[in-house]
């Protein structure tokens, strides 16, 4: 395993609602390089499946337009991946799952993020919706599973943690 670089310095460039972004000096061969770091505390992805379908959400995501997505969302203070799974699940698609599977964490962008992707699978979903946060102005769509499957292998999703989350359910559960 390779020998983690001499951190010389941090200093915080930015204090952000979601994140923070700090630039970290660190001594390398050819000396002290500057790395800009985001600095974020999580995330949570749901791949939540009713009746044979994947409920996605197509939103405006500034940077990038509009996107179909996994419901997604980001963990609050002191808050466990498994309590913001459930209150994403009611805030985003107004439902509330009987069941949570976890499907496993992965980094989202580790060469300049710090921020870890729990997903989760969400069965047996029942209506319980939580208001939706004013800025996020969210449409449900509902995906027949098995081609949510064939379009995420096939690259048909421009979002990495909606084709993995898809993904991720169907390789540990076959038979959604």
């Amino acid at each position: 395993m390779p020998d983690r670089p001499p951190l010389v310095r941090s200093e915080l460039i930015h204090e952000g609602e979601v994140f923070t972004l700090r630039r970290h000096y660190i001594e390398t061969r050819r000396g002290v390089v500057g790395r800009d770091i985001v600095v974020h505390p999580g995330a949570i992805v749901l791949v939540p499946i009713i009746s044979g379908e994947v409920l996605l959400v197509r939103q405006w995501r500034e940077p990038v337009g509009e996107l179909l997505e996994l419901p997604a969302g980001t963990l609050d203070p002191g808050e466990t991946p498994e309590v913001c799974a459930e209150r994403e699940c009611r805030e985003e698609i107004g439902m509330r799952p009987a069941h949570l599977k976890p499907l496993g964490a992965h980094l989202a962008a580790p060469g300049y993020s710090t921020e870890m992707l729990f997903f989760f699978l969400a069965k047996d979903l029942v209506p319980d919706p939580l208001p939706l946060p004013e800025e996020e102005g969210l449409v449900v769509e509902r995906l027949d599973w098995t081609l949510a499957v064939e379009r995420a292998a096939a690259g048909g999703f421009q979002d990495a943690k909606t084709a993995l989350g898809i993904l991720l359910a169907a390789h540990r559960l076959p038979e959604v």
